[in-house]
Formats: structure tokens, sequence, C-alpha cells
């Protein structure tokens, strides 16, 4: 099994799943906290998209 299949079967777990939500919630903390607070429903349409990228639900 390479590398890159078991990072895809981690993703499709669900501990991939809380994993990758804690990092998004904290990327776009973070982008909130440096582009301001007028930016956040941009900031979380960004979010909302990558999650359906990444996520399995």
């Amino acid at each position: 099994m390479s590398v890159f299949d078991k990072a895809k079967e981690l993703l499709n777990s669900e501990k991939g799943e809380q994993i990758s939500d804690a990092v998004l919630d904290k990327a776009a903390d973070l982008a909130k906290d440096k582009l301001g607070a007028d930016k956040a429903d941009k900031i979380e349409a960004v979010r909302k998209a990558a999650d359906e990228k990444l996520g399995n639900e």
C-alpha cells in the first residue's frame, strides 16, 4: 500500500474527518483574525467548499 493510498484511507475514515474538520476550523479562525470579521462570510464559504472536497460526508 502506497503512502497516497494510506492518506486516502485516513481521509475517508471518521478519524480523518475529525482531523480535517479541526484543521479547516483552525485555518478559518486564523484567516478571520488576519483578514478581519468583515470577510468572515467569504472565509466560511471557502471553508465549507474545502470540507466538501476533503470530507467523507
